[in-house]
């Protein structure tokens, strides 16, 4: 394509997207043309890049938007209420597109309505490039190049985390969790689009709570395996029957009630509209950590696959996972898709599929760890 800019961020006046921003200010190569996009020009001057004028409420300024570029980032949430305007109109101009979305509603509904669209035009649509879902994405890949070729395989992944959300992602959450009906909906619509592999079974499995690797597994509702049964149907290398398992990881009985009872909390309060906009005053899009609080901020997550007689086990870590670990992430994907040699692919895919080893090795030079641990045989 011949676009004036490779690289498009939206969304650099919130405060993941600033943090984006500065990351590709350091570390995007000189031939690397990109620019920055919203409505308040005066908030982005302070960036040095080109500015372009976008509004999420106006198609017209997101068309030209994705007219004028190869990829488009944007870290505008919640998504269910702003994004898809910009999935219409990349799928539409060929335009590869990421986010930041935890969000299956959203995944869902963009599929159904815009996955057709992109495969034809040739628009990479990818979902969920930050700490939800590329740790987990990457690697279960990573985890099954090990296994051997033409097994079934089980893989299950054990999060370890510290850290505290921003306004925007704690919007986000609540906003997910008051559209049970609307979230089953989304679901049912894309399990009847979505065509299944011919041949290979691949899905994720909830689980139950029990003792793994020294922990307390216990089932994680995430976007997660989600994203990762979406790359194992895609690719043929996961096997002929694939599951996969997704768990926090907890130290004590008392850590897992209390964790399984706030989340109810949060569930139900956001259900009644008053205490549903009194949570959402707590917390204000833009709002963050402070670089301090980042600092001491950490994730990791062992993933267990077995298959074919073997067992390996493997790690993914880093530093402060929601937000500059989050903003790496999207930035070394928005490099990856904008400069390096990939697979054909096209329509709504992942980061697995579509830039999997190449990204890998961008996040490894860029700090975070991907490491085998033990490998047996059984």
């Amino acid at each position: 394509m011949s676009r004036q800019y490779d690289v498009v961020l939206l969304g650099a006046s919130g405060f993941t997207g600033a943090l984006t921003a500065e990351y590709l200010e350091k570390n995007a190569p000189d031939r690397l043309h990109w620019a920055v996009a919203g409505r308040n020009k005066a908030k982005l001057e302070r960036f040095g890049k080109d500015v372009l004028h976008a509004d999420v409420t106006d198609p017209e300024s997101l068309r030209a938007l994705a007219e004028s570029t190869k990829v488009v980032a944007t870290t505008v949430g919640p998504y269910i209420r702003y994004g898809e305007p910009l999935v219409a109109a990349c799928a539409e101009a060929g335009t590869d597109y990421l986010d930041l979305t935890g969000e299956s509603e959203f995944t869902d509904r963009m599929y159904v309505r815009y996955h057709q669209r992109a495969t034809e035009t040739g628009a990479r649509i990818i979902h969920a490039c930050g700490f939800d879902s590329i740790p987990y994405d990457l690697g279960v890949q990573f985890t099954v190049e090990q296994l051997p070729e033409g097994v079934p395989i089980q893989v299950d992944g054990l999060l370890r985390a510290g850290g505290r959300p921003s306004g925007g992602t704690f919007h986000t959450a609540i906003t997910a969790f008051s559209r049970p009906k609307q979230h089953i909906d989304a679901h049912r619509a894309r399990k009847q689009a979505e065509p299944q592999p011919e041949g290979r079974k691949a899905r994720s499995v909830a689980g139950r709570i029990h003792r793994q690797q020294g922990f307390w597994a216990v089932p994680l509702p995430t976007i997660d395996p989600q994203i990762v049964g979406y790359s194992a149907r895609l690719l043929d290398r996961y096997g002929p029957d694939f599951r996969y398992s997704h768990y926090a990881a907890m130290d004590r009985l008392p850590m897992v009630a209390a964790g399984i009872g706030g989340v109810g909390l949060l569930i139900a309060g956001a259900q009644i509209p008053p205490v549903r906009k009194a949570m959402l005053n707590r917390l204000q899009p833009g709002d963050g950590p402070s670089p301090e609080r980042r600092a001491r901020s950490w994730f990791n997550v062992r993933f267990v696959g077995r298959g074919g007689g073997k067992q390996v086990i493997t790690e993914v870590a880093g530093r402060d996972p929601g937000y500059d670990e989050t903003a790496k992430m999207l930035g070394e994907s928005a490099l990856c898709l904008a400069l390096d040699d990939l697979p054909e692919t096209s329509g709504q895919t992942t980061t697995a599929a579509a830039m999997g080893p190449a990204l890998r090795e961008r996040l490894v030079k860029a700090g975070m760890t991907f490491a085998t641990l033990e490998v047996d045989h059984y």
